[in-house]
């Protein structure tokens, strides 16, 4: 039936997300979900808003939500921007602050949704290699374009620019948008939202789904400048007037409330990583500098692509990317202790067999 598609869905190659198994009794280390569960507070919230309201559309501009996120980050509500998951935040953004005509640049190694947008949008688009270490060099991004992104921490590398060197490029880069997609900054690195008064063409954006636990919610937000925030309310306004339901808004807002829940998640996050980077390492994994809820990985001696089907074998799931300068690189979860240790004993097992 694509006889009755528009012209361009045929050449559109849509993202490919990563795989969520419905079986059970499997070790889940392919997404990045936090293996932690939200706040207390935040069920708590999501049960007392379950009533008679939802008969009611939500509010449109999530105004508590909006309040809770620029008083957390000390802000102002105008400076904020509040999608269905970050994913949509950045749907708008490509939209409408990167249709211009000048390529867009990013990393060749980095989130696969950036090229997905540009072929929605028809937005050229550079792909700028990263370093022999997998680190972005700011250098190579000061030439003509219609606007620079990437993840701080990289994804799906894990590895952090430091924000003095965001700062070198919002310096030498002030005619175009420069959006930082911190998507897991919380595990590790330093958000760059205390740029935004002095850069006006700085957007940072987050997403609640990993730090906060709450990726069956769906909330992302974008901090900038008001006009960048208009820009972004124009186009949500033209597409859907209601992105964000009631429970999603006051649940999410609640997790800005429980500060001690969410210190005493990602720290647990942060400590298991660096033990599975110690045990990695111990088994012979070459293991990439990560500022995420992951750890990125390759065996010195042994091919990714099996590695990956043995775990699975064993119940295991972690994610490989059959990628051009990365297909011997596995991504794993950081999952809780209990998590890791079947993923141990998996490898051990593995890389005992010949």
């Amino acid at each position: 039936m694509s006889r009755f598609w528009s012209p361009f869905v045929k050449d559109l190659v849509p993202y490919v997300p990563g795989e969520q198994p419905k079986l059970s009794k499997l070790t889940k280390l392919n997404t990045n979900e936090n293996p932690y569960g939200p706040s207390p507070q935040v069920l708590e919230v999501i049960k007392a808003e379950a009533g008679d309201a939802l008969r009611l559309y939500p509010d449109p501009n999530s105004d508590v939500l909006k309040s809770a996120i620029a008083d957390y980050h000390g802000v102002s509500a105008s400076q904020v921007f509040v999608g269905n998951g970050s994913d949509e935040v950045l749907a708008h953004v490509f939209h409408g602050l990167f249709q211009n005509g000048k390529p867009l640049l990013f990393p060749d190694i980095t989130y696969s949704f950036y090229p997905v947008y540009c072929g929605l949008y028809q937005i050229p688009f550079e792909a700028i290699p990263l370093d022999e270490s997998f680190q972005i060099r700011i250098e190579e991004y000061r030439g003509i374009n219609g606007g620079i992104i990437f993840p701080n921490p990289n994804a799906p590398t894990g590895c952090f620019l430091a924000l003095a060197e965001i700062e070198r490029l919002l310096s030498v880069n002030n005619e175009t948008v420069v959006v930082i997609d911190e998507a897991y900054v919380d595990f590790g690195g330093e958000t760059a939202i205390s740029l935004v008064d002095r850069y006006p063409n700085l957007l940072v954006t987050q997403t609640l789904s990993k730090s906060r636990s709450l990726a069956g919610l769906r909330v992302g937000f974008a901090v900038g400048h008001p006009d960048l925030i208009e820009a972004l309310e124009r186009i949500k306004n033209s597409f859907n007037s209601y992105p964000l339901d009631r429970l999603a808004q006051m649940g999410a807002a609640a997790s800005f409330a429980d500060q001690s829940y969410f210190e005493q998640t990602c720290n647990a996050v942060i400590a298991e990583r660096e033990t599975m980077v110690s045990r990695l390492e111990a088994l012979d994994f070459q293991v990439l500098p990560s500022a995420a809820n992951f750890v990125f990985c390759r065996h010195r001696h042994r091919d990714a692509s099996e590695l990956a089907a043995g775990l699975r074998e064993d119940g295991v799931i972690v994610r490989h990317f059959n990628m051009a300068r990365i297909d011997q690189y596995l991504r794993i979860t950081v999952g809780r202790p209990e998590d890791s240790q079947v993923l141990f004993n998996s490898l051990q097992r593995l890389l005992l067999v010949n």
